[in-house]
């Protein structure tokens, strides 16, 4: 009795913490937790008129035997790989970098100047790279023109367009996902740098001896999270950036959901396809958190 009057008396004290909450739970009990009711019809024929019938792992294997969702599944792990091997240091390094500013002035300036495109819809994004990168008459092809040099179909050559997407990608987030890392580095004791500088350590080696084993859990958990979203690949990003020209070497899963489920209407595929990534996801972040805490002992959890 005493810890339900306890608890009564708790949730009556932080009422208005609880009231602020309310529409992050009503965001994440919407559009997170009860789309999953829904994820039943991938093992369904849906009918539009009557009720669905249960078809079992029918689009399953109507899935996984087509040669278009192998070439789409592919094109979401090379995408997705990229993405996490050339962008995922760069915050970090970013990061140490402004660490090292000591004009305070300075360095808000920076920090306000590279948070900005993270702000930027992916649909002006694209506008964005698309008139800089355009052949011929885009800003970096007039460039390469002047200076002699061969102009490059960005937009529409299957040998670039996925290094376009690597480098919008950094440009739009790379100052906004170094604030986690920014704020981590804040949080170490001045009174280690102090005496490494007694000692006469260098700034290199105090960045490697004291910041970045400071700040290695943090590194670990943005890791594992990022891990749970590697099957994403970036849906904003690629569906306003594809074109005819390149769409075998870019369409990812969630271009191919979208395409199936809402353009065709085959909405049990379209599900079947989406629950298989985010069984991959859910494998991915389990495997290495666990992996993680048997190496560092550091986990998501």
């Amino acid at each position: 009795m005493m810890n339900k009057r306890s608890l009564k008396r708790r949730v009556y004290r932080d009422r208005y913490l609880y009231l602020i909450f309310l529409p992050v739970l009503a965001y994440f009990l919407v559009w997170h937790y009860i789309p999953i009711w829904g994820a039943r019809i991938a093992f369904q024929d849906v009918r539009y008129i009557g009720d669905n019938e249960w078809a079992g792992l029918k689009h399953f294997k109507l899935l996984f035997s087509s040669p278009v969702f192998f070439r789409v599944f592919m094109n979401t792990i090379t995408i997705s790989s990229m993405k996490i091997f050339f962008f995922f240091p760069l915050p970090i390094i970013l990061a140490f970098l402004l660490n090292e500013v000591r004009s305070q002035n300075f360095r808000k300036g920076v920090q306000s100047m590279i948070y900005l495109p993270h702000f930027l819809s992916w649909v002006v994004i694209a506008g964005i790279f698309i008139s800089l990168l355009q052949s011929p008459d885009g800003a970096v092809n007039k460039v390469l023109a002047f200076f002699g040099m061969e102009t490059i179909p960005f937009m529409t050559s299957t040998s670039h367009i996925r290094w376009v997407f690597v480098v919008s990608e950094i440009w739009r987030s790379i100052g906004w996902d170094s604030i986690l890392y920014i704020a981590a580095i804040n949080n170490i004791s001045l009174e280690l740098y102090d005496a490494a500088t007694v000692d006469g350590a260098t700034r290199l080696q105090q960045a490697m001896k004291i910041t970045l084993p400071s700040i290695l859990p943090t590194i670990i958990t943005v890791f594992i999270l990022n891990l749970g979203f590697f099957m994403n690949a970036g849906f904003d990003q690629v569906f306003n950036m594809m074109n005819d020209a390149v769409i075998n070497h870019v369409d990812i899963i969630d271009t191919y959901v979208y395409r199936i489920g809402l353009g065709k209407g085959n909405f049990s595929l379209g599900t079947a396809a989406g629950l298989f990534k985010g069984v991959i996801g859910l494998f991915l972040i389990l495997s290495t958190d666990r992996l993680s805490r048997k190496v560092t002992g550091e986990g998501v959890w």
